[in-house]
C-alpha cells in the first residue's frame, strides 16, 4: 500500500470538494449514475453501518440518504452505539459490515482476536477529547490525579488519553482509580461528585462544557492524536472492495459538505442526535477537515503506539501488530490514492 502524504490528502479533498455541490445539490441527484464502479449489479446485498453521535461524516450520509441512492439494490441499515467497544463487538460477530471508532477500541478488539480490518482513517482530532474536573474541584494538575477516581469508557479513545496523561504526570496506572462507565453513566457520576474527574470525547465533552462549565484539566493535544478509524468486517472488505472504496469516497464528500456548508451540517447532526445546535456547533469547531483516506505509515505507527502503551500496562492480553489487519485494497481506486 502506498503512503498517503498530507499534501496528497489535501489535493484529494480539494478535488472532491470541487464536485460536491454538483453531486449533493438541492436537486439531490443520484450519485450512483454519476460515479464509475457503482453499478447495482456489484452492490452488496446488505450494508449495516455502526455509528456514534460524533461520527459526523456518517451522520451526514444517513440524514441525506446518500448511500440509499448510490446503492439502490443494497439494504442499508444504521445502528447507533454509545461508544466504540460496543460497536466493534457487533462488527466482530457479524451484526455489522462497517463502522467508525476512536483509536483504542480496535486495539482491544484485535488483542481479543476479533476478525476485523482497518479500512480508512480521518485526520487527528486532539482537541476533541479532554479530562475534566468540576469547577470547584481542588485538582489543578495531572499529578493531583494520584489516588483519585476517574470515570471513563473502558477501551475507548478516552482510555488512551488517560493512559498518556498519567504517564505525563509521572504517575503509574495503579496510582489512579479508573472507574469504567459508559458516557451517560459517567456524566451522572461526575455531576454528583461520585468521581473526581472524567475522561471523555465529543459530543459528550461539548454537552457538559456548555451545561455546567467544568474545568478542562488537559485535552488530547500533545498527548493523543485521537484518530478516528473506519473498520469493516473481513468478508465485506474482501468480497466488496469496490463498494467499500465508494463508501469511503462518499464519506469524504460528506466532509466537504460539512466544511463548506457548516450551518446545514449542524442542523443535520442536531436533528439526528437531538443535541442542541450549540453543542453540535462547539464540537464541530474542534473538528478539523476530515477527508477519509487509507491508513499510511504514519497513522499505522501512531496506532501501534496506542497498542504498545496498553500492552505495557497489561491492559490487553497480548501484543498486536496493527499492520496485520490493515486493508490493502489492491487494484481499487483507494489503493492508488
Amino acid at each position: 500500500m502506498n503512503d498517503t502524504t498530507p499534501l496528497q490528502l489535501r489535493r484529494r479533498f480539494l478535488k472532491i470538494a470541487a464536485t460536491t455541490a454538483a453531486l449533493w445539490g438541492l436537486g439531490a441527484r443520484d450519485t450512483a449514475a454519476q460515479t464509475p464502479g457503482a453499478a447495482a449489479s456489484k452492490s452488496p446485498e446488505q450494508l449495516r453501518i455502526g455509528y456514534q453521535k460524533a461520527a459526523v461524516n456518517l451522520v451526514v450520509l444517513k440524514q441525506k440518504g446518500v448511500l440509499e441512492k448510490r446503492f439502490p439494490n443494497t439494504r442499508i441499515g444504521w445502528v447507533e452505539f454509545p461508544a466504540g467497544p460496543q460497536l466493534l463487538e457487533a462488527l466482530s460477530v457479524g451484526s455489522l459490515e462497517f463502522g467508525l471508532t476512536g483509536d483504542s477500541p480496535p486495539v482491544f478488539a484485535q488483542a481479543a482476536g476479533k476478525d476485523l480490518l482497518y479500512v480508512g482513517v480521518e485526520p487527528p482530532k486532539p482537541d476533541s477529547s479532554a479530562i475534566l474536573v468540576l469547577g470547584d474541584s481542588p485538582i489543578r494538575s495531572l499529578v493531583e490525579l494520584k489516588g483519585k477516581k476517574i470515570a471513563l469508557q473502558k477501551g475507548s479513545s478516552s482510555h488512551y488519553l488517560l493512559v498518556r496523561a498519567v504517564d505525563k504526570a509521572g504517575l503509574k496506572w495503579n496510582d489512579i482509580q479508573p472507574i469504567y462507565l459508559a458516557p451517560a453513566d459517567a456524566r451522572a457520576a461526575f455531576e454528583r461528585k461520585s468521581v473526581d474527574a472524567w475522561a471523555i470525547w465529543d459530543p459528550f465533552y461539548a454537552a457538559i462544557e456548555l451545561a455546567i462549565k467544568p474545568r478542562v484539566l488537559v485535552t488530547g493535544r500533545d498527548l493523543s492524536s485521537n484518530n478516528s478509524f473506519y473498520l469493516a468486517s473481513r468478508p465485506f472488505a474482501t468480497q466488496h472492495a469496490p463498494a467499500l472504496a465508494a463508501l469511503l469516497e462518499e464519506l469524504t464528500r460528506a466532509d466537504a459538505l460539512v466544511q463548506g456548508h457548516r450551518a446545514e451540517a449542524i442542523k443535520l447532526v442536531s436533528d439526528f442526535s437531538g443535541l442542541d445546535a450549540g453543542v453540535v456547533s462547539l464540537f464541530m469547531q474542534r473538528r478539523p477537515a476530515s477527508p477519509v483516506g487509507p491508513l499510511n505509515a504514519a497513522s499505522i505507527a501512531d496506532q501501534q503506539r496506542v497498542a504498545d502503551a496498553f500492552l505495557r500496562l497489561g491492559l490487553i492480553p497480548r501484543a498486536v501488530k496493527v499492520a496485520d489487519i490493515v486493508w490493502r485494497p489492491e487494484g481499487t481506486q483507494v489503493a492508488r490514492k
